[in-house]
């Protein structure tokens, strides 16, 4: 992903992190409970998508523990490879969320946590419009960001570089609704995650459902 003007790689970024990223983000209770939300209103043998599953934890590796079949997709070959070892009742695949073929209506749930923040805002609702299609009516979708109105920031994120593209609160939730979601709930938290170069970050999460 890296381009003519040097943007730093996510794919290399999350490869850097590895395991690490999954301690710093463990004690999230305000993901567990977003889990467990979706938990609550899928049918046994439910098919989710994870877009950005990192390690498999918790995400893959709740959905899966509840007899769910789920499909993990990252960009990180570092992430694949640790997610498919640590949570073996999953599947998962190394891909561009933003090109892999994607079948209307197949999916129960669709969980999108912190995965499209190294995207411009233009393919951010492109990403979100498709998954919604591969969604099926009456589907649910758990979508998290880092709320904060920034396009095209230089960052470093845990000692990494990064490029950061968002939107506020509003215009993220206005982004699902043009999708078609109606948004269910919406969760804001202050989260700081355990890691020395870690700063406290806004989360926002958003409980959705295609109708």
């Amino acid at each position: 992903m890296t381009d003519g003007d040097r943007q730093p790689d996510a794919a290399a970024a999350f490869d850097a992190l590895g395991a690490a990223y999954e301690k710093a983000f463990a004690g999230s209770e305000a993901h567990r409970a977003s889990l467990e939300w979706l938990l609550e209103r899928l049918a046994p043998g439910s098919r989710v998508l994870d877009v950005g599953s990192g390690t498999g934890r918790p995400t893959a590796e709740t959905l899966a523990a509840a007899g769910h079949r789920v499909l993990g997709v990252d960009l990180s070959p570092v992430m694949v490879e640790l997610a498919a070892r640590q949570v073996p009742d999953a599947e998962f695949r190394r891909a561009d969320i933003r090109e892999l073929p994607l079948t209307d209506g197949f999916y129960d749930a669709v969980c999108v946590y912190f995965s499209l923040l190294q995207m411009s805002r233009a393919q951010q609702s492109e990403v979100v419009a498709r998954l919604v299609r591969a969604l099926r009516p009456g589907g649910h979708m758990v979508l998290a960001t880092v709320p904060l109105d920034v396009e095209g920031v230089d960052a470093v994120f845990m000692g990494q570089p990064v490029r950061v593209t968002s939107f506020a609160a509003g215009a993220f939730t206005a982004l699902a609704d043009a999708a078609g979601l109606t948004v269910l709930r919406e969760e804001q938290t202050l989260f700081t995650p355990a890691h020395p170069e870690a700063v406290p970050e806004p989360h926002l999460f958003l409980y959705a459902r295609r109708d």
